[in-house]
């Protein structure tokens, strides 16, 4: 039985983990799919560039809102596609390579499972082997969820790891699901030329965002998609390329394809951790501490098997931390995961980073609220924008940034100030009066809001 220094289970933000650093030791990195994770592979990049090709034929189809006369004949999905992953296949391919050739590296692809405190059983095309190592780092991300009445159906389906890699686009596309991946997944086939339906047991899309941001962009998709909110599916039927959905009302959708976007679920279960004596909480997300430590000795989580903020900007965090921990355990350092910002790349795109009003309202904390728009300031007149906003909440008297939300053009830039100010703890009058805010940039949407709060007064 081959012995390491150091294993990662995952070649997602588990192969940053390992750098330069870690030469002197004997490492093993074990991935069952494919390098680079799913964000590289089947998340936030490719779905980002999809997006943005959306995003572009969107900008052409309404181009007369600016004088310009301008048509689209067609997005050219195939072509698109091969755009994506031809750049993408060969960054995979590339940090595949890039380990199997360093010296202090061993790349193990297959499925590793615990067969106890920190040995490792590995199934691979070409048989099974089992490994032991001093240490460990558990980063094997999550999948997509099905529901049984989509798996046990018989039925083909999609999800977000195959869709975006699929020939053509459907003529009509079902989406079970009303979170971030069924939004931006939404925009994408439906400016590639899809008529798209929604079925989302919610009364809104995006429910875990503020209920401003939630309210306004499932108003503004009702002319875009058939919306079927606050429903649930209750039976699949049909053949492949002509399906039925039978919704909780009677009602039925058909559909020449269906994704499935209702969640993800953490690899965990997959593992065999009990094993290895690693903990989880009932979600089935590893139980780490504020190191990134499991309950297992010499092991740590990292990631979406782990966080309580699945994300790629945090689980790159978390890796850096990781990285640290292993090399100097007489000084180790935290991940702080208080104060996240997440976007959505759908249009227009939404940010978001701290408390919701939802939050605030739960908490029972005084808050206040400062909003603008952007058809109230120059820029969004140059833009025609008549639907961006951004919202800030804030405590009274301290002036004490509790959250910020953006919907509208550049959201995910718009909002870094406002994650500055939440992480700094700079107080909402200091940050809208002391920076010069540029005229007539759209920041100054930014500005109007914070300039919008009534910190002294009641509201």
């Amino acid at each position: 039985m081959r012995h390491h220094d150091l294993v990662v289970i995952g070649a997602g933000s588990g192969n940053a983990v390992v750098d330069d650093s870690f030469a002197d030791l004997d490492v093993a990195i074990v991935e069952e799919r494919w390098f680079g994770g799913t964000c590289l592979n089947a998340g936030c990049i490719p779905s980002k560039m999809f997006a943005y090709t959306a995003h572009v034929a969107r900008t052409a189809r309404e181009a007369g809102t600016h004088n310009v006369d301008a048509a689209v004949s067609g997005v050219r999905w195939r072509a698109a596609r091969d755009r994506v992953f031809h750049r993408l296949d060969a960054e995979r391919d590339e940090g595949r390579n890039g380990r199997a050739g360093q010296d202090f590296v061993t790349v193990y692809e297959g499925r590793a499972q615990f067969t106890g405190p920190r040995t490792l059983r590995i199934e691979r095309a070409d048989g099974v082997i089992d490994i032991t190592a001093t240490q460990i780092v558990v980063a094997a991300g999550s999948r997509p969820m099905v529901p049984p009445i989509v798996a046990d159906s018989g039925l083909p389906y999609e999800t977000s790891d195959t869709v975006m890699r699929i020939e053509s686009t459907p003529r009509r596309l079902a989406i079970l699901g009303g979170g971030y991946i069924a939004a931006e997944l939404a925009e994408v086939f439906a400016a590639a030329g899809s008529d798209v339906t929604i079925v989302e047991k919610e009364q809104r899309l995006l429910g875990p965002q503020d209920e401003t941001v939630a309210e306004r962009f499932t108003e503004l998709v009702r002319s875009r998609y058939d919306l079927r909110l606050g429903r649930e599916l209750t039976a699949i039927g049909g053949n492949p390329g002509a399906l039925r959905l039978t919704l909780d009302d009677g009602s039925t959708v058909e559909a020449d394809m269906l994704l499935v976007a209702v969640g993800r679920a953490p690899n965990g279960d997959r593992l065999n951790l009990e094993a290895a004596g690693i903990a989880t909480h009932d979600d089935g997300r590893v139980v780490v501490d504020r190191f990134q430590r499991t309950s297992a000795e010499g092991v740590f989580a990292l990631g979406d098997i782990s966080s309580p903020v699945p994300l790629k900007h945090v689980a790159n965090r978390e890796a850096k931390v990781v990285a640290h921990n292993l090399r100097h355990p007489d000084g180790l350092i935290t991940c702080d995961h208080e104060q996240v910002p997440a976007a959505v790349f759908t249009q227009p795109q939404i940010a978001s980073v701290g408390l919701t009003e939802q939050d605030c309202r739960e908490r029972e904390l005084d808050h206040r609220v400062g909003t603008a728009e952007y058809a109230d300031i120059a820029y969004g007149w140059a833009m025609e924008d008549t639907t961006g906003f951004c919202k800030v909440l804030a405590e009274p008297v301290t002036g004490r940034l509790l959250g910020a939300h953006i919907m509208g053009a550049q959201a995910p830039t718009l909002i870094q100030p406002l994650v500055l100010a939440t992480t700094f703890g700079i107080e909402a009058s200091a940050l809208a009066g002391s920076p010069y805010w540029i005229h007539p940039a759209l920041t100054e949407v930014v500005e109007n809001a914070l300039l919008d709060l009534d910190l002294d007064g009641d509201r």
